[in-house]
């Protein structure tokens, strides 16, 4: 049976949706992998003793796309015998000694905002993990990559955008997954944590069609890419983007927005086959087309 546009993008919307078995066993047990090594590698006993961790991140706010292959996970370590002390002026020392903790598995550091320790699975797939201390009222310092620290504060930035979700009918983390599947489509010219700020700030409601909400966000988000870290700490999200990347995201957003002005048009009158085709160059080819 052909599909129609509207079944194949609703089709599509439940293949990026992370399945019933991913959210409650998958990725609550890589969080528990993390708990298990760092609590055997950093006991209460130790210099450094290792506190607990949480989910963040995509995985945790629900906006996570499949196929996904990374978790993200905050490793928060005590500072109960002034291990801050310790490595205040030297934080690479700090996540050396996480990246030790998993000596003999793969495992690479990694940054973006803020430096992480990226554990490998022989199964497929990694943990990102940030170790941190916990600073008070939401905020951790996190290492920056270059032996000082940094402030970061998920947790305010994750509920600043559940409260958005909320607020706008519980229809944002689908369209920001479609958002999602658009980048990773073209290049992936904007950082997860800033394209989901920037969906949560363009729309000021948001209804169930949600392909005109994608259209509008192409076409809004044009003016809107500097947002402001939710978290209070990082400044403006965009600033990793040079002049030319900007112009270059820029570009890449009206290009999307015409064709879902096209894809929409195709709908309307009917020509399911150039509107699906329309979307499947705007999300990829795993877009249903027939």
């Amino acid at each position: 049976m052909t599909l129609t546009t509207a079944q194949a993008f609703a089709s599509f919307q439940e293949s990026l949706t992370a399945t019933a078995y991913q959210t409650g066993t998958l990725i609550p047990a890589r969080r528990r992998g993390v708990e298990e090594r760092l609590s055997g590698a950093f006991p209460s006993s130790s210099d450094l003793p290792f506190s607990e961790c949480k989910m963040m991140g995509s995985a945790a706010k629900g906006t996570i796309i499949r196929p996904f292959d990374d978790v993200d996970v905050l490793a928060v370590f005590s500072n109960v015998k002034n291990a801050w002390n310790t490595y205040q002026w030297d934080s690479q020392s700090f996540i050396d000694r996480i990246r030790a903790a998993y000596s003999g598995l793969s495992v690479q550091q990694v940054g973006t905002r803020g430096q992480a320790v990226r554990v490998f699975y022989e199964g497929g797939g990694h943990v990102d993990i940030a170790p941190v201390f916990e600073v008070g009222s939401g905020v951790y310092k996190l290492p920056a990559g270059d032996g000082t620290w940094i402030n970061t504060a998920p947790f305010i930035a994750s509920n600043w955008y559940a409260d958005r979700h909320r607020d706008l009918g519980y229809q944002l983390s689908p369209v920001v997954r479609l958002l999602k599947a658009w980048n990773r489509a073209h290049s992936r010219r904007l950082r997860s944590f800033h394209l989901e700020t920037v969906a949560a700030t363009v729309f000021g409601q948001l209804g169930t069609d949600h392909r005109v909400a994608v259209q509008r966000f192409f076409e809004w988000s044009q003016t809107r890419l500097a947002v402001a870290d939710p978290g209070g700490q990082s400044g403006n999200l965009s600033s990793y983007l040079s002049w030319t990347a900007h112009q270059d995201v820029v570009q890449a957003l009206e290009s999307a927005r015409v064709r879902a002005a096209n894809a929409i048009a195709a709908e309307q009158r009917a020509d399911h086959a150039e509107a699906k085709r329309l979307w499947a160059v705007i999300f990829g080819s795993d877009f249903p087309t027939s």
